[in-house]
């Protein structure tokens, strides 16, 4: 069982950045994928950054430019750097790794951004 625990969620204004942060309870290494996904009010939830297989990364084309995924092995946890935040990205942010073919997600921080 795999234990993750997002924070850095928080109220900031538009244009302003955010450093969210997902400590997994295993080693980064055992993980195929590693990614941040978001959910706003009356959406669904949608894919924001990936690490596929450790060194492929892909984006969400809204957030291209303005997001970096990024890990940290020795701490166990990866990171999603945020900046140029606009009112639109406010949402909650999972955090999930799939370990073999088993998919874990975190509780999710609130990213709120004032216009």
């Amino acid at each position: 069982q795999v234990q993750l625990v997002e924070s850095g969620g928080d109220l900031v204004q538009a244009g302003g950045s955010l450093r969210l942060s997902c400590a997994a309870s295993g080693s980064l290494s055992s993980f195929n994928v590693m990614a941040w996904y978001r959910q706003a009010p009356g959406k669904q939830r949608e894919m924001v950054a990936v690490i596929i297989g450790g060194n492929r990364i892909n984006y969400a084309d809204s957030v291209k430019g303005r997001f970096t995924i990024s890990r940290d092995n020795a701490k166990n946890t990866v990171y999603l750097q945020m900046n140029s935040l606009r009112p639109e990205d406010t949402a909650i942010y999972y955090c999930t790794v799939v370990q073999r073919t088993v998919r874990y997600w975190g509780q999710g921080t609130q990213v709120t951004v004032s216009a």
